[in-house]
Order: structure tokens, then sequence, then C-alpha cells
């Protein structure tokens, strides 16, 4: 385990060096005047802090210290398991009940700058209307309609 320290993951939710708050991604993000992107990631571009334009797969040039990799996304469909949380039915019977949700990133821009967290917002969201929808059921409707929870 002491030779495996100091391998850093391949991906990571924490902030990266060189100024790049990342949501997915494997390498700090350091420009060198010339990006590569690679398939299914996105890489929203600042110049001098403020939004200039989201780069999708292929070959970028940027302007060195004027422009600037703020996040880069990962494109690619996720699994986030929601934990496990207890529930009241209609009929005041207390269950227990957990989740898979799987979400994409859409639009990196909107990603990046509408929520401080955003997977941390999508499970809290998930949690709510899992609870609202479970307690509009009584018991046994719960089992008949799983299906439609599911949607």
């Amino acid at each position: 385990r002491a030779g495996f320290s100091s391998l850093a993951p391949l991906v990571s939710l924490a902030p990266f060096p060189h100024g790049c708050r990342c949501l997915h991604s494997r390498t700090a993000a350091v420009n060198w005047g010339i990006r590569v992107v690679p398939e299914k990631t996105a890489c929203v571009i600042e110049r001098l802090g403020r939004y200039r334009k989201t780069l999708l797969a292929g070959f970028h040039l940027l302007i060195p210290l004027i422009d600037r990799v703020a996040y880069i996304h990962s494109l690619k469909e996720e699994a986030i398991p929601i934990p496990n949380q207890q529930a009241i039915t209609k009929d005041n019977v207390a269950i227990n009940v957990d989740g898979v949700l799987y979400i994409r990133v859409v639009d990196p821009c909107r990603a990046s700058y509408g929520v401080e967290d955003p997977l941390y917002a999508i499970t809290q969201l998930a949690q709510t209307t899992m609870r609202s929808e479970l307690g509009k059921l009584t018991l046994d409707k719960t089992f008949e309609e799983r299906e439609v929870l599911n949607e």
C-alpha cells in the first residue's frame, strides 16, 4: 500500500492546482497555449476571470496567461447512489428507501456557474422528490406502482 500512496485518483471532486475548479477531471488544467480536449469531455474557458467559451472534443488554441481552463466536465453518464433515508407513506408507515440516480452534464457552462456544488444539489433534489412522492402513496401502492416511481 505504501507504493500507491502517491498516485492520484483517476476521478476526483476536489480542486486541482493551477486554479482549476474541476468537477470531473483526470489531470490538472495548465494553459500552454494548445489544448487537446478528449472525446466526451468539455473544458470551460475563462478569459481574465470571465466566461469566454466551452471547448468540446478536439484541438484548440488558447492565449497563455489570459485564457484559463476553469472547469473540466465529463459528458459521460454517471451513476450517483442516493443514500438510504426514511420516508413516511400516506398511511403513516415509515419505510427506508434508497436509489441510484443517472446524470449527465448537458450544458457545461450552466453546470459550472449555475450551482456551487451540482452533485450535492442533484442528490438533495432527488431525496426530496422521492420522499414527496412516497408520501402521496399508501404502503400497498408503493409496491404496485414501482415503475411509476422510477419515472
